[in-house]
């Protein structure tokens, strides 16, 4: 299980986060809910090593991984699929899932026959260039990257933005056959609502750099969840 312990984290003089703590258990999807700008976004790169927090620990399978820079964090089975994707144009679709073998032991660096079983455009386009493909490809090479680690632990970053509805549905399909076969915790940013809805076990919504309201998806009102979320 993720753990995150009363979190402060700055930007200088400012402060982006405020004593957020949040869970994400094997098994289940928690959803991170919230406006544009109020620090969802930072709190995953600190979970992933990327920003460094001022105060908290950030606890992985019972082990405090606070310290643990993002490499360290990968080979502890973090993956992460950043905002934007930034899978790396000029390398091909099979180099850019290649690149996912850097915290895996030697023994260990193939792509899993199952990528090409949920993506299996990625496996007519091995030869592509990553800059190549549309940008629900690309999304869709990153989720795959991601999941060459082998991760016990997936942080997707609004993998629904931009991205067309038909490949929506297919990125929906893969999240919620992840969370089913319990083998990972799931953290997942998402701006749209039904989308969260339909695949998260547990929710957080934050508001300036705090989490303001939390708990199982089906036990809060959906007004009061959206209610927070509103411009």
């Amino acid at each position: 299980m993720l753990t995150v312990n009363n979190v402060d984290l700055y930007y200088g003089a400012a402060q982006a986060l405020r004593g957020v703590s949040l869970t994400a258990e094997i098994g289940k999807v928690t959803c991170l809910m919230g406006r544009n700008g109020v620090g969802k976004t930072s709190l995953l790169r600190a979970i992933v090593g990327q920003l460094p927090v001022a105060a908290g620990s950030i606890e992985w399978q019972n082990a405090t991984i606070t310290s643990l820079t993002p490499p360290e964090r990968a080979r502890c089975g973090i993956a992460y699929i950043p905002q934007g994707r930034e899978i790396f144009p000029l390398l091909t679709v099979k180099e850019n899932l290649e690149t996912g073998y850097a915290p895996l032991p030697r023994a260990e660096r193939s792509i899993p026959d199952e990528i090409f079983d949920l993506f299996p455009v990625l496996d007519e386009m091995l030869g592509r260039r990553g800059g190549d493909l549309s940008g629900g490809q690309q999304q869709q090479l990153a989720i795959a990257r991601a999941l060459v680690i082998r991760p016990k632990l997936l942080v997707l970053d609004e993998p629904t933005e931009g991205i067309q509805p038909s490949i929506i549905k297919d990125i929906e399909k893969v999240i919620a056959y992840l969370r089913e076969k319990g083998e990972m915790a799931i953290l997942l940013v998402e701006q749209y609502f039904e989308f969260a809805q339909r695949l998260a076990n547990n929710f957080a919504v934050m508001d300036r750099g705090e989490i303001v309201l939390a708990g199982a998806m089906d036990d809060v009102p959906e007004d009061r969840i959206k209610s927070h979320l509103m411009v």
